[in-house]
């Protein structure tokens, strides 16, 4: 019995299903357009999309998710919400409303999967004192969506990349589910050049509008909001800074007070709005409700005061870290972490084309929340101690 053929079979049977059964407004795995061909997917059981969920599964920026901060950072409860439970969400999620408009779901969990996947320890705290040092040092903003790409394209597999669809990079670039958009329709025709001068246009004004190609990656836009809108509010009640009565009335009244009401109402919602449609869309009832919502959290929670006491020391500790990587860079000190935990085994390709801020950059941009503190430890206290700092 020859298995691999079995296999292919049925992989063809169900690439022959998929266009009977998606809609018309789906994404077709034999879509899928990558940089470099590889004969061996076409002759593989697997399909597209799946190829780019388990290489993202089995990519190291992917494992480094478990201990990386999703708002509240430097907080002992083990009930918090970290980003890997995050991206679990918005997976759950997105394959829930692909389900039910018949799109394809092996796409939206690839997106899904590594759509943050370029985040800072430390949350969005971390990303904008990032960015702030990448200015600083010459490199320009720094966006956790155009690094997720850069993680995925130019620094996993020792700077080989993973080679992953275009459909895929573009809903990472295009999934920034902080923007407010009561209606997200694709913007189809991409192609690899038109993925890079997007990277550049938000990298020069991160407030550039980018659209993703597919109705799949429009999903996870959406399903990225679904996902911490109720559940940041749930964090920030356990954690005594809101009250549940806090939260305003007529949120309460169309979408529900806890997080599950809230996920439910506006899956429902956004399924009813967008069936049968070119586009992925919530009412304009619920936009209007969810976007007071949104301004709830960020006055309440996310610049809440006392959720950020921490901050200034944070800033201080990226710093003095993107200093010495820097240092040490430029001095060719081998012994330095950098070289010996990330750099080791890096291509050369990698190694010639960036500068030392950006490959410091890079290092600082993928740690852990826990991995920070124990360079902090090792590399900062000693100094700070001895009088250098």
């Amino acid at each position: 019995m020859n298995k691999g053929k079995i296999l292919k079979d049925i992989k063809q049977r169900l690439l022959l299903l998929e266009k009977d059964r998606l809609s018309p407004y789906a994404t077709l795995s034999i879509q899928a357009v990558r940089r470099d061909n590889e004969p061996e997917i076409a002759e593989g059981h697997r399909e597209n999309f799946s190829i780019d969920s388990d290489r993202i599964l089995h990519s190291l920026a992917y494992s480094r998710y478990i201990d990386k901060t999703q708002v509240f950072y430097l907080v002992k409860n083990d009930h918090i919400t970290h980003r890997v439970l995050h991206v679990q969400l918005v997976s759950k999620i997105g394959r829930t409303i692909g389900r039910l408009l018949r799109l394809n779901e092996d796409l939206i969990e690839a997106i899904a999967l590594g759509h943050d996947i370029g985040h800072t320890p430390f949350g969005h705290d971390g990303e904008r004192i990032l960015s702030d040092l990448s200015k600083e040092y010459g490199l320009g903003n720094f966006l956790h969506n155009v690094q997720g790409v850069r993680f995925l394209e130019l620094i996993e597999k020792k700077g080989a990349g993973w080679n992953l669809s275009l459909q895929v990079l573009d809903g990472i670039l295009c999934h920034n589910g902080e923007l407010h958009n009561p209606a997200i329709y694709p913007d189809k025709g991409k192609d690899f050049a038109g993925l890079e001068e997007e990277i550049k246009k938000v990298t020069e004004d991160p407030e550039s509008p980018v659209w993703p190609m597919s109705m799949e990656g429009c999903v996870v836009r959406m399903a990225d909001t679904i996902s911490y809108i109720g559940r940041d509010i749930e964090d920030a009640i356990r954690l005594g800074l809101i009250k549940r009565d806090e939260m305003p009335a007529d949120c309460r009244s169309r979408l529900g007070e806890t997080n599950g009401t809230i996920v439910y109402t506006l899956v429902e919602d956004l399924i009813a709005e967008s069936l049968e449609k070119s586009y992925i869309s919530f009412s304009a009832e619920v936009a209007d409700v969810l976007k007071k919502l949104k301004d709830f959290n960020q006055e309440f929670i996310y610049t809440n005061p006392r959720a950020k006491n921490q901050t200034n020391k944070l800033q201080l500790m990226f710093e003095l870290l993107f200093e010495k990587y820097y240092k040490d860079l430029k001095a060719g000190n081998d012994n330095s972490v950098i070289f010996r935990e990330f750099l080791d085994g890096m291509s050369s390709q990698y190694r010639d084309n960036n500068p030392p801020a950006m490959i410091a950059r890079d290092f600082l941009a993928g740690m852990t929340d826990d991995y920070f503190l124990r360079q902090c430890q090792e590399n900062l206290i000693p100094q700070i101690l001895s009088g250098r700092y």
